[in-house]
């Protein structure tokens, strides 16, 4: 298998194809309707030119991609990021999730960032354990905060740091820097 930066024209349609069973047959996603590969291009495009955009290949095949996103629009937040992940549930319990998210933690690493965050709807024990065995540690839960698949559902938010705190009170961090390659 090979993780690679996405390319929006070649690796659309496969992020969609893998992303769409998760928008209509299940409450993983908040989206009502499976977006269009040209949304989504314009989507890992705009994405990628701030964080990275990580797809993973196997057999020439995308069968997973994950990638990052701004955590909130304040200067104060600009060390911290969103993250997501979605893997073809064939290629689920078998590396593919662990190996594209330890590419993309790297990146972010890389890039100077401080702290990753993840929301998964409730329940998903698989993903729990994703990201637990990666290091994130629970931060709290928000409960019936979204309406899907006919109920509230309660979102779990994980935190994994990045970077050491380092530095004082009157010390900024170092800024963070744009998008890193592999």
């Amino acid at each position: 298998m090979l993780v690679r930066h996405a390319d929006p024209a070649r690796d659309a349609a496969a992020c969609v194809a893998i992303y769409a069973p998760y928008v209509t047959g299940s409450s993983v996603s908040f989206e009502e309707d499976p977006p269009t590969a040209e949304r989504f291009a314009a989507h890992i495009a705009a994405t990628s030119e701030r964080y990275p955009w990580l797809v993973l290949e196997a057999a020439g095949a995308v069968v997973g991609y994950a990638y990052a996103t701004q955590h909130r629009a304040r200067a104060a937040y600009r060390w911290a990021v969103d993250v997501g992940i979605y893997v073809d549930p064939s290629r689920h319990r078998a590396g593919a999730g662990r190996m594209l998210y330890e590419a993309l933690l790297g990146l972010l690493r890389r890039q100077r960032l401080h702290s990753a965050c993840a929301g998964i709807t409730l329940p998903n024990e698989a993903s729990i354990g994703l990201h637990r065995a990666l290091g994130f540690e629970h931060v709290g839960t928000y409960r019936s905060i979204g309406w899907k698949a006919g109920g509230w559902r309660d979102v779990s938010w994980w935190q994994l740091r990045l970077a050491p705190d380092g530095g004082g009170a009157d010390a900024p961090p170092p800024e963070p820097l744009g998008p890193q390659r592999l």
